[in-house]
């Protein structure tokens, strides 16, 4: 009886760990990307937000004091995305970043903390005097 228990258990605590299935996803180029979910969830997620937060490694982060740092993507835009697989998508910003690869996982997860993530991005920005606005040319 306690290792029925005990499978049901482990069965429910792995159902819990992954996030819902996607439903929805709709490309708003090129300011922001729609995404629903089968929990009813739905996050409107701008251009500079998955930008900052691209999981690829990337050429134009700035290490500042030891912390990878993306600054001057207020006004970036997205050019396309493209199906990668049937787990995510993969995003050309016009500044010609394009080699993250967003997973229906990693959308959920962004949308679910957005508002904690876009803080400590904007402290961090403070911390190290640098700005959401892309540099001026002289």
């Amino acid at each position: 009886m306690a290792a029925a228990m005990g499978a049901v258990i482990r069965r429910l605590h792995a159902a819990a760990a992954q996030p819902p299935r996607m439903t929805k996803l709709a490309l708003q180029a090129p300011k922001s990307v729609e995404v629903e979910f089968a929990d009813g969830k739905s996050f409107h997620l701008s251009a500079e937000f998955l930008r900052v937060y691209s999981p690829a490694a990337d050429s134009k982060i700035r290490s500042v004091g030891g912390e990878k740092v993306i600054f001057g993507r207020r006004h970036v835009g997205i050019m396309s995305a493209e199906s990668v697989g049937n787990y995510g998508i993969r995003i050309l910003f016009d500044d010609l970043h394009k080699t993250g690869i967003f997973t229906w996982d990693y959308l959920h997860h962004l949308g679910s903390n957005k508002f904690n993530l876009m803080r400590g991005y904007i402290r961090t920005l403070r911390k190290h005097g640098l700005s959401r606005d892309p540099k001026r040319r002289k």
